[in-house]
């Protein structure tokens, strides 16, 4: 088994280690699995943020400071050239490639001190989308020499009326010799006042439908991009701008007519995966942050982390966190592994968008619950946590949308799985993932296979929780096939919801499983993830149960769907204790 010992992604479980040695701890970090140069430069932007401290992090986020210097220290040590230069525009040098383990490592380190210094990577990576997805030779050359000198990108794809809506684009480009004049707006565009190419969603005047459809790249520096404002009380700038008169040379345009379309689904695609891994980076901070503080004082006599319902908030949000983790970095082998004839990661990627940036919310939920007042002091990572952890799941992708795409692979998944169709190795080794930037059109999705379902969880049937958790999951195809949704139901995506969230809860629970058995999860923080899952089942079986055209037959499934996880005492202690063992292990200097 490939393991990565000490570091904080695919690492392997130390049931000796505070954590399960699965938690990241800046004052420990390793990542083995990365080569010598990438592993130092995760480490270099550590060192960066401690020695610049926890005093000057909070004064620059209060004081909503452009992040100027995090900018300037990642040219410095070329981690956007290295980490974001596809190999075909890489010139030939190794060390540039696009490698979704290192990216994801970067994703949860930067956010692990704020989510400001994730989002300019984040959207950098959505900018650079469009434009590595394109046969534009001179613009893919252009973006390679920017991100060389250490430029960011912007993805200029929104607009204030329409939101993400691309059917409904208002930039319109007019016809103008070789090239157009683009004369529109766009909205929550973050980067968008200093990026070095900014990539533009539009249409063609008087080309109806998707044959109308453009990519382009512009120059935020240019006289006609009219930078508006910063739309956000943020260190972010998520600009809104317009273009006048923009001209637009042939040389700009990355993608027309449906292609266009495709790529900006798919640069969604490429770049939003990384939603989930900022999430568990800001969860592990306020982890650390949380549970040294409560372990440190008594009220009432009493220790705090003595109280039952303080012991109960931080199994859960460990249970959760730890499952976030694994859900994460298995998804990571499906994007990694994925060509023309596996597109299993179209399932798995805005499962990562949508299910664990809403765990991330449980989480800091729950350890709020213990943090109380101390949670809105000003010199408190927790301060910032408990606001940026909102951001994931409802500005970077609404859970609606996500969970919309999600439903349409629950038939083929539940019941038609391909008994010869493995899951994929591990995909540690370094590599370019080329396929991300050729993915093509965004269809044929009910025609995905999945291995089955069941095979992930058979290893772990010894485990109480999972084994309870599997007859819930085969309860809930029976509900599938003796109560379907009706033809109303089936368009009330109120019900469909929270019929997803039931879903949902199956293929993240495999990936768990699959990752637990490559890692070596203890079965006793195995058993309490499944005690959490079990219990969110249930608790979505009720919301099933009350719904407004639920069917008799389909309340009568809800009810029996109330399940109690498999209690046990010395269990619970157990995982305690590895949530305990990290108090005081990490604190950021000041």
């Amino acid at each position: 088994m490939e393991s990565a010992t000490g570091s904080p992604a695919p690492s392997a479980a130390d049931p000796a280690a505070p954590g399960d040695g699965l938690i990241l701890d800046p004052n420990a970090y390793s990542a083995p699995h990365l080569e010598p140069g990438d592993e130092a430069r995760m480490r270099a932007t550590i060192e960066w943020f401690e020695q610049r401290g926890k005093v000057a992090l909070k004064d620059a986020d209060r004081e909503n400071r452009w992040y100027s210097d995090y900018l300037e220290f990642q040219a410095s040590e070329g981690i956007f050239s290295r980490f974001l230069t596809p190999a075909r525009d890489a010139g030939g040098d190794p060390e540039r490639r696009w490698d979704t383990q290192r990216i994801c490592q970067l994703s949860e380190v930067s956010a692990f001190y704020g989510l400001a210094y994730w989002y300019t990577w984040q959207v950098t990576i959505l900018g650079l989308g469009p434009i590595f997805q394109s046969e534009n030779e001179a613009a893919r050359a252009k973006a390679a020499r920017l991100l060389d000198e250490g430029s960011i990108f912007a993805f200029g794809l929104s607009e204030r009326a329409h939101g993400a809506d691309i059917y409904s684009t208002d930039m319109v480009l007019t016809p103008n010799g070789d090239g157009f004049m683009a004369t529109g707006g766009k909205y929550y565009i973050g980067n968008g006042n200093e990026a070095g190419m900014v990539s533009v969603f539009g249409r063609v005047d008087g080309i109806e439908g998707p044959d109308g459809y453009a990519f382009f790249a512009a120059d935020s520096q240019h006289p006609n991009y009219e930078l508006i404002r910063n739309v956000v009380n943020s260190q972010n700038y998520v600009s809104q701008f317009e273009l006048r008169d923009y001209p637009v040379a042939a040389s700009d345009v990355l993608h027309r007519g449906p292609g266009a379309f495709d790529a900006a689904l798919n640069t969604v695609n490429i770049g939003k995966f990384n939603l989930g891994f900022a999430s568990i980076g800001i969860c592990e901070h306020a982890l650390h942050e949380s549970i040294t503080h409560a372990d440190s004082r008594v009220l009432y006599g009493i220790k705090v982390t003595d109280f039952p319902h303080v012991r109960q908030a931080f199994t859960d949000s460990y249970a959760r966190l730890i499952a976030m983790k694994l859900f994460a970095n298995r998804a990571i082998d499906y994007m990694r592994s994925a060509n023309p004839e596996d597109r299993r990661y179209l399932l798995f990627n805005p499962l990562t968008k949508m299910k664990v940036t809403t765990e991330g919310e449980r989480v800091i939920d729950e350890l709020w619950d213990v943090m109380a007042a101390k949670g809105f002091e000003r010199d408190m990572f927790f301060e910032m946590a408990a606001r940026d952890i909102r951001g994931l799941p409802k500005l970077e992708g609404t859970v609606h949308v996500n969970m919309a795409l999600v439903l349409k692979f629950m038939a083929g998944y539940l019941f038609n799985p391909d008994a010869e169709l493995a899951p994929p190795e591990r995909t540690l080794a370094p590599g370019d993932d080329e396929f991300l930037f050729r993915q093509g059109p965004a269809r044929g999705l009910s025609k995905i296979r999945f291995s089955p379902w069941r095979d992930a969880f058979e290893p772990f049937a010894g485990v109480p929780n999972v084994a309870r958790f599997v007859e819930l999951a085969e309860s809930f195809k029976t509900l599938l096939i003796d109560a379907a949704p009706g033809e109303d139901q089936q368009r009330d995506l109120d019900y469909l919801l929270t019929l997803g969230e039931l879903f949902t809860l199956i293929p993240y629970g495999q990936l768990i499983c699959e990752q637990a058995a490559f890692v070596g999860v203890p079965e006793d923080t195995l058993d309490q993830i499944f005690d959490v899952l079990i219990r969110d089942f249930s608790a979505y079986a009720v919301q099933l149960h009350g719904k407004t055209s639920a069917t008799d037959a389909q309340q009568a499934w809800a009810r029996g769907a109330i399940a109690k996880p498999v209690v046990d005492g010395e269990r619970f202690d157990s995982v305690f204790g590895k949530v305990r063992g990290l108090a005081g292990r990490y604190e950021m200097r000041a």
